[in-house]
């Protein structure tokens, strides 16, 4: 066993995040004992079979408690200049945002009783997923107890929720960005100073559990179309909504499934009786991964249909395409954020203007029409995730990485 890596995200398990899983699953494969100190632990009806042995070996704190009371005394009492420092810092960096700064508040304590913890159990460095409240904690930790951390930055947590960003992101022993798109951002907008700290190590899927079958010719009826996500605004499933209606318009037999739940859920259906799609549109409902790789190879063309929402939330590089791509699909998406260095125009899918609905149909019409472009383009796909996109060489970067911070800080040995 190599060292002990302290895994911070968000919520776990989180149906929408199960790129954090596989990681986790597939970096502890590497030799690394990986512990979970998710921020909340979910209670949620549908959980990935492959979360439920994680889910036990997570540590369940509590947003309050007298561990948590006695280890704040502790910290205030031992050094109760950087304490109270830590803490003013905290306030007044996120006081822009309300929202923001309750959570932080509410997090600070917790936060402190996780470092006595993780101190306590021997952790040796911290990895972050998104650089809002995970890498919060991993900066309040270290600088309460030193243990270095590193933070994995994605979308909305650096291209809308900037408080106290570039502080967590110049602390970082190292930064990992999941698109060559969000380094140059990074480097661009927030200003990292050294270019050598951002490393590029995609999300990755395991390709081999994702089969793709010989599909009937495309003129059967219906063409089926699939689309995978959170149903949040910036997945901009409405807009495929209307492309749909669009086809129908053409005459194009097809049938729309669409995977995922959230707060559009209620909206979405709306949209789908007002324009009378009920017989050929279908919400699905959240589904697992083994689902999702189940239905997915049913399906002519997979549509990604994200935008760019006013407050600049977007996608980061979508792992669904990812996973589209292994099952043998051809793929519609969006030019917009990483999703170029996945869907490569002409060679592994089409791109259209986010927000347009005529030029989805029109793509989405021209996947039924040409068959034998998008075999091409489809085997294409599936090489470049078998290549590029694979959670196991996502790994092993992952994997030198910490290896090669720890090794430099003497906290492992290279022959450990």
């Amino acid at each position: 066993m190599r060292a002990k890596i302290a895994y911070i995200m968000s919520r776990f398990p989180h149906l929408p995040e199960t790129f954090i899983l596989r990681e986790i699953i597939a970096v502890e494969a590497l030799g690394w004992e990986i512990v979970l100190y998710p921020l909340i632990t979910q209670d949620q009806p549908i959980v990935h079979a492959e979360a439920q042995a994680w889910l036990r070996r997570a540590h369940r704190l509590p947003w309050f408690s007298g561990d948590i009371l006695a280890a704040n005394l502790r910290q205030l009492a031992a050094r109760p200049r950087r304490y109270v420092s830590l803490w003013s810092r905290v306030v007044w960096e996120n006081h822009a945002s309300p929202k923001f700064l309750l959570r932080a508040v509410i997090l600070f304590p917790k936060a402190v009783r996780m470092a006595e913890q993780m101190q306590q159990e021997g952790v040796s460095h911290i990895h972050a997923h998104y650089a809002t409240h995970p890498a919060l904690a991993a900066w309040l930790i270290h600088e309460l107890v030193g243990i270095s951390y590193s933070i994995t930055v994605h979308a909305h947590d650096i291209f809308v929720e900037k408080a106290m960003l570039a502080a967590k992101l110049r602390d970082a022993a190292f930064i990992v960005a999941i698109s060559d798109y969000n380094r140059e951002y990074l480097m661009r907008e927030i200003g990292v100073s050294s270019a050598e700290k951002i490393h590029v190590v995609h999300c990755g899927i395991d390709p081999a559990i994702y089969k793709a079958h010989a599909h009937p010719p495309v003129s059967s009826e219906p063409f089926e179309i699939i689309s995978v996500g959170s149903l949040q605004p910036y997945k901009g499933m409405r807009y495929l909504i209307a492309a749909c209606a669009l086809l129908r318009e053409r005459g194009l037999p097809f049938h729309c499934r669409i995977i995922g739940d959230g707060e559009e859920m209620p909206g979405l259906q709306r949209i789908i009786v007002d324009r009378k799609l009920e017989s050929c549109v279908e919400l699905m409902g959240a589904k697992t991964q083994a689902e999702v790789a189940r239905l997915l190879p049913g399906a002519h063309c997979y549509v990604q249909s994200s935008i760019v929402t006013p407050s600049g939330k977007m996608e980061g590089i979508p792992v669904s395409i990812m996973e589209a791509f292994a099952s043998g699909l051809a793929v519609v998406a969006t030019e917009i954020s990483g999703i170029p260095e996945l869907v490569r125009p002409g060679v592994t899918g089409y791109l259209v203007p986010p927000a347009d609905p005529p030029a989805l149909a029109d793509a989405i019409s021209n996947v039924y029409m040409d068959p034998i472009g998008v075999a091409r383009m489809a085997k294409a796909g599936q090489a470049l995730v078998a290549n590029e996109f694979n959670i196991k060489h996502s790994a092993r970067q992952l994997s030198a990485l910490f290896e090669q911070f720890l090794c430099q800080t003497g906290a492992i040995h290279l022959n450990s």
